[in-house]
């Protein structure tokens, strides 16, 4: 009889449990389905990366490069990590935006290349494309010219000396009177310090009536470099900055490279991000190498 009614006790216990079981597994495989109504910028991410292969396949280029902004913009927080930590390890006159924009090429190669079916972690696989983009940017900056260097090296001593004293650093306006420079006299020199882009577009907009310009023979070639200005004319080059970007886009490219103001100084100008900024700079680096017809991921950035 206690038999029986033992029996009869765990019976109904482990339909019990069974079911209990079963209902939150069934719940976590159960996924909502996406919202069309929802903009790509309040989408989960996970769903960003559906929409944005769905779009791929669909070949349709508005909404590819919308969702390919909103993963970059998410994913921007782990380029800066990833260029801060390098920049840890590099010379004082090698600059975070610099190393932030080459991997920003880094991430938006991964984008492109991200097979969603493999099971594989988005970061796990970009982190590789992103730190690899940079260092290609860093093997690549072995001509800058000779008076340039001279240069940068007062301005970077100034500039470690005045955050030293202030906890962070130095505006230009700060830098500029310590060195008893015009502002817009130090913003060409930083200008010119930049590397290799820096060159090839700040030589563009210089008329060389002063000693800040540049000449071709002032500039330490790496032989393995491809020269811009060799594979297209320089006429071209200013046609497509002034008919193809739109107003902003220029804005952030005049004042990045003409006047060297930093990517965080321009957002706060424009009232965008930092990362928003950093975002529009490489996307227009990104079309200007396609006109140029290179395939060096960083060329012109």
């Amino acid at each position: 009889m206690s038999s029986k009614k033992s029996t009869g006790d765990r019976t109904p216990t482990k339909t019990a449990k069974s079911s209990a079981k079963a209902k939150p597994i069934g719940g976590r495989k159960k996924k909502a389905p996406i919202d069309p109504n929802l903009p790509p910028e309040e989408q989960p991410t996970e769903d960003v990366w559906v929409l944005y292969k769905k779009a791929v396949q669909a070949s349709d280029a508005a909404k590819v490069e919308a969702l390919r902004n909103v993963l970059m913009e998410r994913h921007y927080p782990l380029v800066k990590y990833i260029a801060e930590r390098l920049l840890q390890t590099l010379p004082k006159s090698i600059e975070l935006d610099d190393l932030v924009s080459a991997g920003l090429f880094g991430l938006m190669d991964a984008i492109r290349g991200f097979d969603l079916s493999r099971g594989i972690k988005f970061k796990t696989y970009c982190t590789t494309r992103i730190r690899g983009s940079i260092l290609d940017q860093l093997r690549s900056q072995d001509w800058v010219p000779r008076l340039v260097r001279l240069k940068a090296g007062k301005i970077d001593k100034a500039l470690q000396k005045l955050t030293g004293e202030y906890g962070r650093e130095p505006t230009h306006a700060e830098l500029a009177n310590y060195l008893e420079m015009d502002y817009g006299e130090l913003s060409k020199e930083i200008s010119s310090a930049k590397a290799k882009a820096m060159y090839s577009l700040s030589e563009k907009w210089d008329d060389g009536d002063d000693d800040n310009s540049m000449e071709k023979t002032d500039v330490l070639e790496d032989k393995k470099a491809v020269d811009p200005i060799g594979d297209l004319n320089r006429s071209d080059v200013m046609g497509y900055i002034t008919r193809s970007l739109t107003s902003k886009e220029r804005f952030i490219i005049e004042q990045y490279y003409q006047h060297g103001l930093t990517m965080r100084e321009i957002g706060e100008m424009l009232t965008l991000t930092e990362s928003r900024v950093c975002q529009i700079h490489s996307n227009v680096m990104a079309r200007l190498k396609s006109l140029l017809g290179q395939k060096q991921s960083t060329l012109l950035m």
